[in-house]
């Protein structure tokens, strides 16, 4: 049933009213702003979660703002996938922002940093809960302006390299997604996300032209959702703060282009076109050369950041996978691991920014002992290593498991030989930095009193804990993911 509910607007408008008011608050005043960022993320989690207990009560909340045109709405619409994905996004937001009060403590350009932070977190609500493909494609595109600011906050050369990458790379393709809107509104007359997909059979008549449209939404999204070979932008921005990182990485802007390739799949063209049209089986072949390339050039890297940033090519790969298999079994296992990616990796990011502040190491190959000196946070990121190998009892164990039998019910036994090389080589690249830390001899001694402050390693330590917590406790996930995917087909 759907219901009209200002609900999904104040999920966007509260951030928006947040950051106008740190425009008036001065550079300085850390004690006053830094209360207000953290109280308008938790309030606009507190919102969203309001949403998600509606959405999964089976009522749908809608909110139209403006008709542009008949059949062409800015409108708000949240289904149990947006709010999948709004929630994940704001939740994780509130431990982001936490961090981020002790890891800016050391920066400069506070009041901007944080500014810029809110108005991602509002246009990132706008993605989640768009009704229709013109709406997600305007907060689309504000999602590059927003963030932009924050790739390039050191203000050094290489940061203003990085962001021009990154704009040319995010709106070349905004490009593709905005010629394939228009050619989508020709052939459906229509851009409203629907169950099933919204192609008429007229349209269907044009099977060539609609993969056409299909693979410009694949590579427009697929651009921040770092599929090979349009990923360079993403290691790049590694030259950004780390919670910017973890906000590029874990919450919003990769989030953000697989959940675009997720709607075209199963709100635009649904899973009977995709299965006529055989476009699943093309993406499954992109995406598995991007998982396996991503883990191999992974092994290669020395700076941290950067590793973290190739296995994150990789591991968004299984969730585009999992979409792309086009059965229950494999849905479940790309939406099980679009929560459990997030969690995993922005407590990765979060290890490697406390590591890199307090010890001023950035590669790998300088964090011989550094368990010494930070054992709570070398243990958290032990915790997200196993959990991205794949390993019991962590959270990242079920939504591989989840995969391998969508691949097996997708008839595709190929993609469990993939899955599991993917695993072996995250092993290798994850776990000759925790030997490291841990059992080879460096220049660290042990910290005389908190490894660092306690807002960096109560957000690392609450996240590593959750891993494991909701890797146990399946059925803190697996029913809502479940409820999502039955939706969907």
């Amino acid at each position: 049933m759907e219901i009209v509910s200002s609900l999904p607007l104040y999920a966007v408008i509260i951030p928006i009213i947040g950051a106008l008011l740190l425009v008036f608050i001065a550079e300085k005043k850390d004690n006053i702003r830094n209360p207000l960022v953290f109280l308008i993320s938790l309030v606009t989690a507190i919102v969203v979660i309001n949403v998600i207990q509606q959405v999964f009560k089976g009522n749908f909340l809608i909110y139209n703002l403006v008709q542009i045109m008949p059949g062409l709405n800015f409108a708000f619409r949240v289904d149990p996938l947006g709010a999948l994905f709004g929630g994940i996004a704001s939740t994780l937001w509130v431990f982001t922002v936490l961090y981020s009060i002790g890891y800016m403590s050391f920066e400069h350009n506070r009041r901007r940093f944080f500014i810029f932070f809110l108005l991602s977190l509002s246009v990132t609500m706008g993605i989640a809960f768009s009704a229709n493909l013109f709406t997600l494609y305007l907060f689309y595109e504000l999602l590059t302006l927003v963030t932009y600011p924050l790739v390039i906050h050191e203000g050094k050369e290489k940061d203003h390299k990085a962001g021009l990458r990154y704009i040319i790379y995010s709106f070349s393709g905004a490009g593709l997604v905005l010629f394939a809107l228009f050619a989508t509104f020709g052939f459906a007359g229509s851009l409203d996300f629907a169950q099933g997909g919204i192609f008429t059979e007229a349209a269907r008549m044009a099977p060539l032209a609609l993969s056409i449209i299909f693979f410009c939404y694949l590579f427009g999204f697929g651009v921040k959702a770092a599929i090979m070979p349009l990923h360079s932008w993403l290691p790049s921005a590694m030259v950004a703060p780390t919670p910017v990182s973890a906000l590029l990485h874990a919450v919003a802007v990769v989030k953000s282009g697989v959940f675009g390739i997720l709607r075209v799949m199963y709100s635009v063209y649904g899973t009977d076109l995709m299965k006529d049209l055989n476009l699943g089986i093309y993406v499954v072949v992109i995406i598995s050369f991007t998982i396996l390339l991503a883990s191999i050039i992974a092994m290669r890297q020395d700076f941290l950041k950067r590793r973290l940033a190739f296995s994150t090519i990789s591991q968004l790969g299984y969730i585009t996978l999992g979409g792309a298999l086009l059965t229950q079994m494999g849905l479940n296992g790309g939406l099980l691991h679009l929560f459990n990616h997030a969690l995993l990796k922005i407590t990765l990011f979060f290890c490697a920014g406390a590591i890199i502040t307090m010890t001023g190491k950035e590669r790998i190959s300088e964090l011989n002992g550094v368990g010494r000196r930070m054992p709570i946070t070398m243990l958290a990121f032990t915790v997200g290593s196993i959990g991205m190998v794949g390993i019991m009892p962590i959270n990242g164990f079920i939504s591989k498991w989840y995969l391998l039998m969508g691949s097996l019910e997708a008839h595709l036994p190929v993609i469990i030989i993939i899955l599991i090389t993917s695993a072996v080589l995250n092993a290798m690249y994850f776990f000759p930095i925790i030997i490291a830390a841990f059992f080879r001899k460096g220049d660290f001694t042990p910290s005389e009193g908190i490894e660092a402050p306690w807002t960096m390693v109560l957000p690392i330590a609450a996240l590593a804990v959750a891993c494991i917590v909701i890797g146990i406790k399946l059925d803190l996930t697996v029913p809502i993911v479940n409820s999502v995917v039955n939706y969907l087909f």
